[in-house]
C-alpha cells in the first residue's frame, strides 16, 4: 500500500471525523484523515467546548450575584468580557492540541486541505502546496455543517452575528435580539442576558425550545422571563434596517409586524450541511435540504462512502456524530455493530436552568399510540436542590403503561445535562419502572429526584 493508499479516508476532522478514524486505527485500518480548517471542527472549537466555558463565567457570576444568600459577601461584582472570551478560546485551543496528539499516537495521516470527490474511492486534498490524490476503498464524510442564513437576515459581524461572532464578541451588546430558541439560540440569550444585555428572543414556533416537551418548554420560559429575557413566540423576523450603531427589527406576531430597536442581533435559525464542492452529485449521492441521505448504518447508497454526523441529518449533536463514527469504523473493519438509535440519543441545552432530555416527548408517545403514564417530580422536594439553593426545577418520565418500558425522560434544573445520562442507559439497557424503583438512589443527591419522578408515575411518590 503506498503512502497515499488507505483503507479508510475520513473527510472531517470534528466529533464524527477524528473519532472515527481513532476507531478505525484502533482496528489496525491504515486511516488518513482531511481537515481544511480546525482539528475538532466547529463543536470543539467554535461550538460545543467554547460555549459551554462561557456559560460556566456567566454561571458563576450570577453565583457572586447571589453570595448574601449563602452567608457570603462579594463586593464590586464585575467582569472583564475580553478574560471571560479569553478563557474561552484558551479551552478550546487546549482541546484542539489534543486531537493532534491522538491523531499522531493512533498514527493516523493528517492532511490539512480542501477535500473534494473526483471518483469513487478518491480524494482530491487542494492543500496550499498544490493537490495530491489519496485512494480507499471506503470514505467517510464527516463534514459538519454551518449557520444556516436568511435572506435579509445575514450576518456582518458588526451588528448581526452568528454564533462565531457571538463566541468573540466585539462589544457587550446593550439590547440585544436572539433570532432563534433552539439550543444555539437560547444558549447565548442565556449568557448575555445574565450578564446584562436587554435581551429579547424571537421563536417562530408555538414555544421557546421547540423540540422538548411542552411542559419542560413552559417551565423553562417561566425562568427566563424570571430572568428578565423577553420571549416572543408565533413569531418571525421579516426584515433588518441597519444604520449606524443599530438594528431596526421588524418583527410580525399574529398578522401585526412591529418594529423594535437593537444594537445587537445574533441569528440562530438553524444549520446547513456542508455538502458543497465536495463532487457529491457526480458521485450519485442523494442530498436532501443539504443534509446526505443515508441507511441507519451511515451508508450513502454509494458502495464505500458513507456520512456521519451533522452532514447526515438530525439530531444535530457531537455524540450522535462520535458514535456514528465508532459504528462506520467498525463496520469498515468487518464487525458487527449496531445502528445509532436518533430516539436514544440525549439532548442538552446549558442554558439557565439547564434542560436534558432523552426519547419520546408526552405528546409523541401519544401520538404513536402509546398508552403511557407520566410521572414528574419538583427540585422544591429534593433535600440537595435545597442545599444548592437551585430550587427551581422538574424531572418528568414517560412510561408504556402497558410494559413498564421507560419512553422518554424531560428535565430542566441544576445539571440535569450531567443527571440525564442515567436514563440514557436505563434505555439503553432496556430498564422496566420496577428496575427504577429497586434501584438504590444516593443521598442527598440531586438524581433522587429521578427515582421520584419514576414512583409518581406509578402512585408511589414519597417526598411530595
Amino acid at each position: 500500500m503506498s503512502d497515499k493508499s488507505f483503507d479508510m479516508i475520513v473527510i472531517g476532522a470534528g466529533p464524527g471525523g477524528y473519532v472515527a478514524a481513532i476507531r478505525g486505527a484502533q482496528l489496525g485500518l491504515k486511516v488518513a484523515i482531511v481537515e481544511r480548517e480546525h482539528m475538532g471542527g466547529i463543536c470543539l472549537n467554535w461550538g460545543c467546548i467554547p460555549t459551554k466555558a462561557l456559560l460556566r463565567s456567566s454561571e458563576v457570576f450570577h453565583l457572586m450575584e447571589r453570595a448574601g444568600e449563602f452567608g457570603l459577601s462579594a463586593d464590586k461584582i464585575g467582569f472583564d468580557l475580553d478574560a471571560v472570551v479569553k478563557r474561552s478560546r484558551g479551552v478550546a485551543k487546549q482541546l484542539n492540541s489534543g486531537i493532534g496528539h491522538l491523531m499522531k499516537k493512533n498514527k493516523v495521516a493528517v492532511f490539512m486541505g480542501e477535500a473534494s470527490l473526483p471518483a469513487k474511492g478518491k480524494v482530491s486534498v487542494k492543500r496550499e502546496k498544490g493537490t495530491e490524490t489519496l485512494a480507499a476503498p471506503n470514505i467517510v464524510l464527516a463534514t459538519g455543517a454551518r449557520a444556516r442564513e436568511l435572506p435579509g437576515l445575514e450576518a456582518d459581524g458588526d451588528l448581526v452575528w452568528t454564533y462565531k461572532h457571538a463566541l468573540t464578541p466585539p462589544r457587550m451588546p446593550k439590547k440585544l435580539l436572539v433570532i432563534g430558541s433552539g439550543a444555539i439560540g437560547i444558549e447565548f440569550a442565556s449568557f448575555y442576558n445574565t450578564l446584562g444585555s436587554d435581551t429579547t428572543v424571537v421563536e417562530v414556533m408555538d414555544r421557546v425550545l421547540p423540540v422538548e416537551d411542552a411542559e419542560i418548554s413552559a417551565f423553562a420560559k417561566k425562568a427566563f422571563q424570571k430572568q428578565g429575557m423577553k420571549i416572543m413566540e408565533k413569531s418571525m423576523v421579516k426584515q433588518l434596517d441597519r444604520a449606524k450603531g443599530k438594528v431596526t427589527a421588524h418583527i410580525e406576531t399574529g398578522g401585526k409586524v412591529e418594529k423594535l430597536e437593537f444594537d445587537t442581533v445574533i441569528s440562530a435559525v438553524g444549520i446547513v450541511g456542508n455538502v458543497e464542492g465536495l463532487g457529491l452529485e457526480a458521485l450519485g449521492v442523494k442530498v436532501d435540504r443539504t443534509h446526505v441521505v443515508t441507511d441507519p448504518y451511515c451508508r450513502t447508497g454509494v458502495d464505500g462512502l458513507f456520512a456521519i454526523g451533522d452532514i447526515a441529518g438530525a439530531p444535530w449533536l457531537a455524540h450522535k456524530a462520535s458514535h456514528e463514527g465508532v459504528m462506520v469504523a467498525e463496520l469498515i473493519a468487518g464487525q458487527k455493530p449496531h445502528p445509532v438509535k436518533p430516539e436514544s440519543i440525549a439532548g442538552c441545552t446549558y442554558c439557565h436552568p439547564q434542560v436534558a432530555s432523552v426519547g419520546y416527548t408526552e405528546a409523541k408517545a401519544k401520538e404513536l399510540g402509546y398508552d403511557i403514564k407520566v410521572g414528574r417530580f419538583p427540585f422544591i422536594g429534593n433535600g440537595k436542590a435545597i442545599a444548592l439553593g437551585e430550587p427551581e426545577g422538574m424531572v418528568k418520565t414517560v412510561f408504556d403503561a402497558k410494559t413498564g418500558e421507560l419512553l422518554g425522560a424531560h428535565m430542566v434544573g441544576a445539571e440535569v445535562t450531567e443527571m440525564i445520562q442515567g436514563y440514557v442507559i436505563g434505555r439503553k439497557l432496556e430498564t422496566t419502572e420496577e428496575d427504577l424503583m429497586e434501584t438504590v438512589f444516593p443521598h442527598p443527591t440531586l438524581s433522587e429526584m429521578m427515582h421520584e419522578s419514576v414512583l409518581d408515575a406509578f402512585g408511589r411518590v414519597i417526598h411530595m
